[in-house]
């Protein structure tokens, strides 16, 4: 359990949800384990499926609790909301900025300027660690990201912040390479490619980034925003734009150093991808369990939060970011808090 900005989060598959008097329990085997009054919460976001009990459920209606449900693995089921809700202003509020041609490029910037600086940390990260093996140029791409990254955030211009966010990509994914340690004949990077994939490192990325992608998705629809009206991404049917936009922040922490770490520890190997007659690169079934199994693995190390100053489970950063830009809608920030790697 963890209790962050007035949420909390019940990340164990175990626990339930339940009532006593004014105060919610999470309940584990029929023991107690954590105890908090209802007035000090605005919402709850629940992992799991034991439940929760209808007392429990009709205390939170009555006191404007929200209360989300989602899979053990991150995806969004439902969520409980009383008569009384402000979602409706805050998704009038996100329509209203999406559609005002000054305030997207304010949003968009704070995800493409966090989206530089934790792609500029993971070459700063590889060139401390391995200073012998690096490549010499990874120094000049770093000082030019970094610039880019003060350039992004000066900029009004939605066409200009997307133009250097792709020129940042494209230097970003030429370094990346060389941050390949092991079995380079057969895990490299020469650009980015997706739809399909073209090769193993790309079929990594793409896998992870699809497991991000729903992740956001449910980050957003637990604090009511609309997952589909973005920012830096545009609407388009069937697309989770303001998802993507979220994502972008947290891509190389969550998915590029990971897929990176995988292979240099061989932890996964060319075995576990099957290449089409087409060139298409896939995963294999069994490969994917085992990276999903990592992936949650992954999740529930902790980390310091740079902007709460608090220790959280690394699974929960998309839901801590959908919490802070839903605040920052409304209007309770003054600025939206991107995550960015000290």
């Amino acid at each position: 359990m963890r209790k962050l900005l007035n949420t909390l989060y019940v990340t164990n598959p175990n626990s339930c949800l339940a009532r006593e008097g004014e105060n919610i329990l999470v309940r584990i085997e029929d023991q107690n384990v954590f105890r908090i009054p209802c007035h000090n919460l605005e919402a709850i976001v629940y992992f799991g499926y034991p439940g929760a009990s209808p007392a429990l459920l009709g205390l939170c209606a009555e006191r404007g609790i929200t209360v989300s449900f989602l899979t053990e693995h991150g995806r969004f089921l439902a969520r409980l909301e009383g008569p009384q809700s402000g979602n409706v202003l805050l998704r009038r509020r996100q329509y209203r900025l999406a559609d005002n041609e000054n305030s997207a490029p304010l949003l968009a910037k704070y995800f493409v300027t966090a989206k530089i600086l934790n792609s500029r940390a993971v070459l700063l990260r590889g060139r401390r660690d391995h200073p012998d093996r690096v490549g010499d140029d990874i120094s000049s791409s770093i000082t030019l990201m970094g610039t880019l990254a003060r350039k992004v955030f000066d900029s009004k211009n939605l066409d200009e912040i997307r133009g250097m966010e792709g020129d940042t990509a494209q230097r970003y994914f030429e370094q990346i390479d060389h941050l390949i340690l092991e079995d380079k004949e057969e895990f490299f990077m020469r650009g980015r490619s997706r739809r399909p994939p073209l090769d193993k490192f790309n079929a990594l990325l793409s896998f992870f980034y699809t497991l991000l992608v729903h992740e956001c998705r449910a980050a957003l629809e637990s604090v009511g925003l609309d997952p589909a009206v973005g920012f830096l991404h545009r609407d388009r049917p069937g697309r989770p734009s303001l998802a993507l936009d979220l994502m972008e922040e947290l891509r190389a922490y969550l998915g590029d150093r990971m897929a990176l770490s995988l292979i240099n520890r061989r932890q996964v190997t060319a075995n576990d991808f099957v290449v089409n007659s087409n060139g298409a690169v896939y995963l294999k079934t069994e490969a994917r369990k085992n990276l999903l199994a990592l992936w949650q693995k992954r999740k529930k190390e902790e980390i310091i939060h740079p902007f709460l100053g608090e220790k959280i489970q690394i699974g929960l950063l998309p839901y801590v970011q959908a919490l802070l830009l839903a605040r920052f809608l409304r209007g309770d920030l003054d600025a939206y808090p991107a995550f960015i790697v000290k």
